[in-house]
């Protein structure tokens, strides 16, 4: 059952344009449906590469890194280790296929609320956003590049960084108390993760990050409840009680 905003943390002040909080905010399922682009791109890689048909049927994606969807895929399907060469072959083939597949997606789609919430974050000079996202960087901004949402995310953790989601969102992070660093804050900020998936959910509790689930995604919104969230939120369409979160 999806509820209302728990005021469960505290959440640090921040000297005027000194950021105090970091957002994470996961890509497929919470700020776009790219309407299967990405495995159709991948399928076409393998097909190419391996002469494999409709790779990625039955193998996972919700939550996962794409690193960790292809070592599936190769040890599963084509029965052996991955080796490097093939995953950067792999990576490589996939990102030219992705382009064109999520530019002729006829049902790529920004989520709701999306445009209008992190127009009003971007606004505000204690927030940092970034994304946490198992999408390889390069693939990450060919999602978002469709609706022009790659502006508002200078820097984030992606697939490309690390196969286990944890180090993604390290690597995120890092990145973001680096630019904390350079604007004078002083401590470690709070961090956020946003997501769509119980893989993000748990992801952001082993970081020790407030957690806001979004039921957007595939995965219900009891599902989500169940993997035990901060918040549990059906959409990104009330600006306010998003805000009273980061606020709570």
């Amino acid at each position: 059952m999806i509820q209302p905003p728990r005021a469960t943390r505290t959440t640090p002040s921040s000297p005027e344009g000194i950021p105090a909080r970091i957002l994470l905010f996961d890509l497929d399922g919470t700020l776009v449906l790219t309407g299967g682009a990405g495995v159709r791109a991948l399928d076409r890689a393998f097909q190419d590469l391996y002469g494999l048909k409709d790779a990625g049927r039955s193998v996972p994606f919700a939550g996962r890194t794409d690193l960790g969807i292809i070592r599936d895929i190769v040890e599963g399907k084509l029965r052996r280790p991955l080796a490097a060469e093939d995953a950067a072959a792999i990576c490589e083939r996939y990102l030219h296929y992705l382009e064109e597949e999520v530019e002729r997606s006829a049902t790529y789609r920004v989520l709701p609320g999306v445009p209008a919430l992190l127009t009003l974050l971007t606004s505000r000079p204690d927030c940092l956003l970034g994304l946490g996202t198992g999408n390889l960087e390069a693939g990450a901004r060919i999602k978002l590049a469709r609706a022009d949402l790659n502006r508002y995310f200078t820097f984030g953790g992606f697939g490309s960084d690390a196969e286990d989601r944890v180090e993604v969102l390290r690597c995120a992070v890092a990145r973001g108390e680096a630019r904390r660093a350079h604007s004078g804050a002083d401590g470690p900020a709070r961090v956020f993760v946003i997501g769509d998936t119980p893989l993000d959910v748990e992801s952001g509790r082993a970081l020790g990050a407030l957690t806001v689930a979004v039921a957007t995604g595939v995965v219900s919104a009891e599902a989500l409840e169940r993997a035990g969230p901060d918040h549990l939120l059906a959409d990104l369409t009330d600006p306010e009680t998003f805000l009273r979160i980061l606020d709570g």
